[in-house]
């Protein structure tokens, strides 16, 4: 797999920690009472166990993401680097326009002789076809 879809492949992993993290925090968070006004919010009946998994998962999801980051960033610092700056980089952009124009013109041509050899097979088929039509059973 290439650098760049590594990098797209960690960022989809990035993305779904962070996703899985926050939905995790509020699912597990505590429920506050939000003013005075409003009546205390009932308390959540886990047992201790439970206590403790809930608040060792925020760190577990945490743990992962920042390890994703690091691995995000290891395949930044492998991207090759530039040489020659943006001229030089503009250049190569130039080059690589003029090829692929070349190529396609080569490809245009190979395409318009594949279309004539196509209509000539099913001119070739149409008179055989033709042909066997119009011969007469044996008596």
């Amino acid at each position: 797999m290439d650098i760049i879809s590594q990098l797209q492949e960690q960022v989809n992993t990035i993305a779904s920690l962070a996703f899985n993290t926050f939905g995790t925090l509020q699912r597990d968070a505590p429920p506050v009472q939000l003013s005075p006004n409003y009546p205390e919010p009932p308390a959540n009946a886990t047992g201790v166990e439970d206590a403790a998994n809930l608040a060792e998962q925020p760190k577990l999801l945490s743990a992962e993401l920042v390890k994703a980051a690091k691995q995000f960033d290891a395949l930044v610092a492998a991207l090759p680097l530039s040489e020659g700056g943006e001229e030089a980089q503009l250049k190569r952009i130039v080059e690589l326009q003029a090829e692929n124009d070349a190529i396609g013109q080569e490809l245009q041509k190979q395409l318009e002789a594949a279309e004539k050899e196509l209509q000539q097979v099913q001119e070739l088929f149409s008179q055989a076809t033709n042909n066997c039509l119009n011969l007469k059973k044996p008596e």
